[in-house]
């Protein structure tokens, strides 16, 4: 192939808007652009993928650890639908992402052609995507990639879906249509009258507490978050699984605002005067079911910025609302001269003590102490290593007793979905690895790691080297804790049979090491950060540890009282 064509062009539209690695499981629809990744493979790497959903998580991933858009091409019908589930995480988790759909001809549509699609319909309907469209037209690809780009980083960050025809992609294109330039988001700056007006409100705050999170933190951004906090000594919380905006190791930090929330931070946060809401939404899962703060009127004044004027006001209306990048945002607040009496500092200190308790561990019956284990993940791990989860309670250990090292560090160092999609972790492990080279360490359970399992396929071929560590109880441990507690001792839909994971992930290349009793994890731990290869580490746990608090028998026979 030595003309220049459509589906060439749109490869170079990815290389202007700096597109390093995207990521795919090929089709037939998009055959032109596969020949655009040949044609420029020195400059671009099409990572191939064994199931859409694993491709869209690890453009997710890529989205949040570049905070630029993860690229994901799939082909129409079961490919597209497959990969939604990428899709509405990077929607709920604020990620820029942008999702390439190879579709049918022009000339097949509207027929219900094979594997057609409304992609309008189905992607735009229900509010997963910011812009959903096609483009019919080759000589408008430059536009409609600049277009998708911008819309996916402006205001808050999300995921963009294009539709390719596939006759669009064959057509030939002249040398002088060339790509847009790079896009580069504006900064929204905070106005001075909205900055004295917060200035005023933290002067007259007697128990003020900081909630940080949200897409789109640099790490200049989190420096200005940590001195801010430092000159005003405020106690700041990190919202739903983004728990390395703020450094969980600083005397200032509160804790994770998320599910299983501290019940001391929990009740602080009800018991606070003020609360300034730094970046995140103030979805369901940070607000502990819209129960920290009320609808619609916070008793609490409450402060809310955030990077999208449509986001303020949706749920709660906020004493104070500032719509400004965070950045910007940041930077202002570091700005901010704090006053010379701070009335606060033993109610921060006091909350900061709060967590420091909530890291002693609840005793747990079994030959495995699971504190123990995310203690030594701690002691060993580097200081800049990736820690992903996909859905379920085998999370809530790192969450509560990981200390994840701040974005202010240089690296984000958690990559887990807000929207609480299971099969998450191993894919966004493996694009972190693909990408960054980091030490990345994978917290699955035996369910979530069977959604996604087979991209250690992927793994494999691309020489990324993970470490998973499965925490293997038989059971969708999460519904099995919810079941318990509303229906006791009436188990239906949760009881696993697994495979040999140990097997089947030497099977795949990786190593494997079973875990039976805590002392066996610190060698088989060392062990995989010494080996080039990948490690799965199974870590064999009672069903009755279903929580980080209490156990099964405990809920089931509280739910007969």
């Amino acid at each position: 192939m030595t003309q220049r064509i459509a589906g060439h062009l749109l490869v170079e539209c990815l290389l202007a808007q700096g597109v390093t690695h995207a990521f795919g499981v090929p089709g037939e629809s998009y055959l032109a652009v596969l020949d655009g990744f040949y044609q420029h493979r020195d400059k671009i790497d099409f990572v191939i993928c064994r199931q859409e959903g694993g491709a869209a998580f690890m453009a997710e991933a890529h989205g949040k650890l570049t905070r630029r858009p993860g690229v994901c091409f799939v082909t129409r019908g079961p490919g597209a639908t497959n990969a939604s589930i990428g899709v509405h995480t990077a929607a709920q988790d604020s990620t820029p992402m942008v999702l390439f759909v190879g579709d049918v001809a022009s000339d097949q549509r509207d027929r219900e052609a094979f594997q057609e699609v409304d992609y309008g319909a189905f992607f735009g309907a229900f509010g997963m995507a910011k812009r959903v469209e096609r483009i019919d037209s080759a000589e408008r690809l430059p536009e409609y990639v600049a277009r998708a780009f911008a819309t996916a980083q402006n205001g808050r960050p999300g995921p963009v879906v294009l539709v390719l025809p596939e006759d669009m992609l064959t057509q030939p294109v002249p040398d002088s249509l060339q790509a847009t330039p790079c896009w580069q988001p504006p900064a929204y700056q905070p106005d001075p009258a909205s900055m004295q007006r917060l200035r005023e409100l933290l002067l007259n705050a007697k128990q003020p507490i900081v909630i940080a999170g949200g897409g789109g933190w640099t790490p200049e951004a989190a420096r200005d978050l940590q001195a801010f906090a430092e000159a005003w000594h405020l106690p700041v919380g990190n919202a739903m699984r983004f728990q390395d905006t703020f450094d969980n190791h600083h005397p200032l930090y509160a804790g994770d605002v998320g599910i299983a929330i501290n019940p001391r931070l929990a009740a602080r946060i009800k018991d606070a005067d003020l609360v300034l809401a730094l970046g995140p939404r103030l979805g369901e899962m940070t607000t502990s079911g819209y129960t920290l703060l009320q609808v619609p009127r916070p008793a609490q004044k409450l402060i809310h910025v955030h990077t999208s004027a449509e986001e303020l006001g949706r749920v709660y209306q906020p004493e104070l609302a500032l719509c400004a990048s965070l950045p910007a945002a940041a930077a202002a607040l570091a700005a901010l001269p704090p006053p010379a009496d701070q009335p606060w500092r033993n109610w921060a200190d006091a909350v900061h003590q709060d967590y420091v308790a909530n890291m002693q561990p609840q005793p747990l019956p079994g030959p495995v102490d699971m504190h123990a284990i995310v203690g030594t993940l701690q002691k060993l791990l580097p200081a800049d290593a990736a820690i992903t989860n996909g859905a379920g309670n085998f999370a809530s250990w790192t969450h509560r007793y990981f200390l994840f090292h701040g974005i202010a560090k240089g690296h984000k160092t958690q990559l887990a979905p807000t929207n609480g999609a299971m099969g998450y972790g191993v894919p966004a492990g493996i694009a972190c690895a693909i990408t960054t080279g980091r030490t990345v360490v994978t917290m699955a359970g035996d369910g979530d790691f069977l959604m996604n399992g087979q991209e250690l396929a992927t793994a494999r071929q691309y020489g990324a080297k993970t470490i998973i560590v499965l925490l293997n109880n038989g059971v969708y441990g999460t519904i099995r804790m919810h079941q318990a507690r509303d229906y006791p001792h009436r188990q239906e839909g949760t009881e696993l049979v697994n495979p040999d994971f140990v097997k089947l992930a030497e099977s795949h290349g990786y190593a494997g090491a079973r875990v039976e009793r805590t002392e066996q994890f610190e060698p088989a731990l060392r062990a995989a950060l010494a080996r080039a290869e990948g490690t799965l580490i199974e870590v064999m746990l009672s069903d009755q540890v279903i929580t980080t608090r209490t156990t099964l028998d405990a809920i089931e026979n509280k739910g007969n009282q």
